[in-house]
């Protein structure tokens, strides 16, 4: 069996993790809203339609940066832009309709239960955590130590 080694970056992980936390901050001190990627993408299509603005742009704003931040980083630092996942589109496809699956099944994403709902320590918002972790530890192990090579 064949393993799929795992690259250490604590400084990038600690960045990343600042920057995700105070984009949380931010939309709930200047918004009152939860930054769930899900929601926002949701009812940045539906606030369109229904004439609230206001409530679309910031949404409509936190995507495009969302967007541009990699590309920002590969112009910063000159290093290309990477994809970490399978170049499998059947497989990515399945993958992304089970993610959409559990996330209307949770009512909410990692970003929304992980970030802002455990910070507001939500019940719900822990036992979804639990549930996605495990699933997903579940996941990495049979993908890169039972799979390793297939996929």
């Amino acid at each position: 069996m064949l393993s799929v080694p795992t690259e250490f970056t604590p400084v990038a992980s600690l960045l990343g993790g600042v920057l995700i936390g105070l984009s949380a901050v931010m939309a709930m001190a200047l918004f009152g809203r939860i930054a769930g990627i899900t929601g926002i993408v949701t009812q940045t299509m539906w606030a369109k339609a229904a004439h609230r603005a206001g409530d679309w742009s910031w949404r409509a704003a936190f995507l495009l940066g969302l967007l541009a931040a990699p590309l920002l980083y590969a112009l910063a630092t000159g290093s290309p832009v990477e994809q970490t996942v399978s170049g499998n589109l059947p497989l990515m496809a399945v993958a992304g309709l089970l993610v959409g699956f559990g996330t209307a099944l949770g009512s909410g994403c990692t970003s929304g239960h992980g970030v802002c709902g455990l910070a507001r320590l939500s019940p719900r918002s822990l036992v979804s955590v639990l549930v996605f972790m495990g699933v997903a530890v579940a996941t990495v192990t049979i993908a890169r130590h039972v799979l390793a090579g297939v996929l």
